[in-house]
């Protein structure tokens, strides 16, 4: 699968190019700690030309029509390609916490596979210790999942989501 590079893009992105663009969708959430629900969220990846790509993420409860009922989540940061090839993806989040996540990309398709190398948490946070993340392209959709230990709980499954590229 090949993708059109920007040619503003940095050489050294070019394993991440597919995910430059606004997305949005919808995925499901859940966690033995917390009631199951849905959730829209609406995914910016952007460049200015250096080599590393601004990531913002906001994604927000929904009723069971599929409407917004409250803000959700909020991430913000960056992907870098290492000089080994492996993919970095730094997260900030307002609820205290910070994440560092390392991994590495399947060379014949767009597949990331990351797991959290580091986890620093303010003192107002709640417990979270690691976490795993993929995202991939197929049929021009974005899709992730998400686990994490958190709470008292080993690794797993938490969140995914279904995003259509807009605009």
């Amino acid at each position: 699968m090949t993708f059109e590079l920007d040619v503003n893009l940095s050489p050294v992105l070019a394993p991440l190019a597919w995910l430059v663009g606004r997305w949005e969708g919808a995925g499901v959430l859940g966690y033995p700690t917390i009631e199951s629900a849905h959730f829209g969220q609406e995914i910016v990846c952007s460049h200015d030309g250096r080599p590393f790509l601004e990531w913002q993420s906001r994604s927000w409860l929904l009723d069971e029509a599929g409407e917004k009922l409250r803000p959700l989540a909020a991430e913000l940061g960056f992907w870098r390609v290492l000089e080994d090839g492996e993919i970095e993806l730094l997260l900030t989040h307002p609820s205290g916490i910070v994440e560092m996540y390392v991994g590495h990309r399947d060379p014949a398709k767009p597949v990331l596979n990351l797991r959290t190398d580091g986890v620093l948490r303010s003192p107002a946070a709640k417990e979270y210790n690691a976490g795993s993340r993929m995202y991939g392209l197929a049929d021009s959709q974005l899709f992730w999942a998400m686990d994490m230990a958190a709470v008292g709980q080993g690794l797993q499954s938490h969140v995914s989501a279904q995003l259509k590229r807009v605009g």
